[in-house]
């Protein structure tokens, strides 16, 4: 799977804004996320720091300011985040974690339809791979 990203939830915050917008400044992440946390300029900053020594983010100098721009995309922190959950929970069983998600969650006609049309759409891809 390669390597593993997996955030905490103020890592993840920041990155949603970084995916969102390309690239931002500590100012404009703590500016993102003001509504929904009140972190100062300094704790955003710390964690960038923290965040580009895992090589999830690099920056570039702007005058006295450092810009920030993700490394990885959400596709590959969702699969990691999602592969570690399956194998912490469910002992690495997809099978176990979607019928658990089936179960639990409210789920209505129009997503349990979105959801037959991707397996569908799943076996279509693997019959085209020979599988």
């Amino acid at each position: 799977m390669g390597d593993k990203h997996i955030l905490g939830d103020l890592q993840h915050a920041i990155m949603r804004v970084l995916w969102a917008e390309g690239e931002a400044t500590v100012a404009r992440v703590q500016e993102a996320l003001e509504d929904e946390r009140d972190r100062a300029l300094t704790t955003i900053a710390t964690m960038l720091v923290k965040m580009e020594k895992k090589g999830i983010v690099a920056h570039r100098s702007e005058g006295r300011q450092f810009v920030y721009r993700p490394l990885v995309s959400e596709t590959e922190v969702q699969r990691s985040m999602v592969g570690e959950l399956t194998d912490m929970l469910f002992g690495g069983d997809v099978t176990a974690l979607v019928s658990h998600l089936l179960t639990e969650q409210e789920i209505d006609d129009k997503e349990l339809a979105r959801l037959k049309a991707l397996i569908a759409e799943h076996r279509s891809k693997e019959r085209r791979r020979g599988r």
